[in-house]
């Protein structure tokens, strides 16, 4: 499989054109590197397969989407012409790796059942261990399968972007970004499970989780990927990283706002997951904070004891209903849009390429105004 047959890719700024490049990247990536698995055997090749399908089943491409308008932010292909149209999608591609092993590792975390529908990778192998009868515990067989595909996503991750065939040099101006978005993904992580741990109502230390879980490797880290990837002057990946910053926190609190009241039919997870898994959100955190500057300490009390203790439609319909009565979602709606405007407003402060400011402008409103 190759690129030739899609569309000419100098200026694609059609958001489905790229994904398309997107796709076809991965494909030829799985397509190669199935046959170093095979001769493994059997259990490597049904550990691809898991990832194979997350990958390529689903999900938005929002993180190569992003790295390829930071490409163009740069000058693109233009002012770097010796480039490989297939060597800049392989690389900007591997995103979707980084962001396999996050949501894999995530999933187990979570002990969640679904992830766009489908059942999360350790509930695969719990029932692949089920149906063959094996031996010894089928939860621990899909613990420790959804622990090693999220280890190769990441593996695979750095054999995709360094074997994708661009210049050293670019790799190299690249090399910062591609260290400091894997660690700030783990990092983001770790704080995540601190946070529930701790059962803690700090909004300060939520938005830290939003900052480095999700801003840094979905938006921020991406566009400086492709930035840098381009030979961008310093002050335009500071613009760039600022905007991201500031759309990526907005990002995940849409997600929030998604975690309790999003439709599971177009989410493709269980209603009130993120009350059910116990997740400190910056949703939950302001609730509890309206609650008490408004005097209803019974409210936020209430509040903080119930997230991660309900469990039936009922409980959480209810828990649902208290953190709305609290206002937080028009406080949460209202923040969106300002870090929205912030982080549009770094753009004007560099001199963008018309398609580059095109996408990016359009790439921030598809991920704000996004219901699943």
């Amino acid at each position: 499989m190759s690129l030739q047959g899609l569309p000419n890719p100098n200026f694609p700024t059609d958001i489905p054109d790229i994904i398309d490049h997107i796709e076809a990247s991965l494909k030829v990536f799985f397509d190669e590197n199935r046959l170093h698995i095979e001769r493994i055997g059997d259990p490597a090749m049904n550990a691809v397969s898991f990832l194979e399908d997350f990958v390529l089943t689903g999900g938005k491409r929002i993180r190569p989407l992003f790295a390829w308008a930071g490409f163009l932010a740069g000058g693109g292909f233009e002012k770097n012409p010796e480039y490989s149209h297939t060597a800049l999608f392989t690389a900007i591609s591997s995103l979707e790796l980084v962001q396999a092993c996050a949501l894999i590792h995530d999933d187990f975390i979570d002990s969640s059942d679904t992830r766009r529908g489908q059942p999360t990778v350790h509930r695969r192998a719990e029932t692949l261990h089920r149906s063959h009868n094996w031996q010894r515990n089928a939860k621990h067989f899909g613990a420790s399968v959804s622990i090693l595909v999220g280890d190769l996503a990441l593996v695979w991750a750095d054999d995709m972007f360094y074997g994708s065939g661009l210049p050293a040099q670019a790799l190299i101006r690249a090399f910062d970004s591609w260290r400091g978005m894997r660690t700030e993904v783990i990092g983001g992580q770790l704080l995540d499970i601190a946070n529930e741990a701790e059962a803690t109502d700090s909004l300060a230390r939520a938005y830290q989780v939003n900052l480095f879980k999700t801003a840094a490797y979905t938006i921020e880290r991406p566009v400086h990927l492709g930035a840098a990837l381009s030979g961008a002057e310093e002050k335009e990946i500071a613009a760039l990283r600022a905007f991201g910053r500031d759309i990526g926190v907005a990002f995940q609190l849409r997600d929030d706002l998604l975690g309790v009241f999003g439709d599971p039919t177009v989410t493709g997870k269980p209603a009130g997951d993120d009350l059910r898994e116990g997740k400190r959100t910056v949703l939950i955190a302001q609730s509890i904070l309206n609650a008490t500057n408004a005097g209803h300490s019974e409210l936020a009390e209430k509040i903080k004891n119930q997230v991660g203790k309900v469990s039936t439609p009922e409980e959480i319909a209810e828990l649902s209903y208290l953190i709305e009565s609290t206002g937080v979602v028009g406080d949460i709606e209202k923040r969106i849009n300002d870090l929205a405007d912030s982080g549009l407003a770094h753009l004007r402060n560099i001199d963008l390429p018309t398609p580059a400011q095109n996408i990016l402008s359009a790439l921030a409103n598809k991920a704000l105004a996004r219901t699943s």
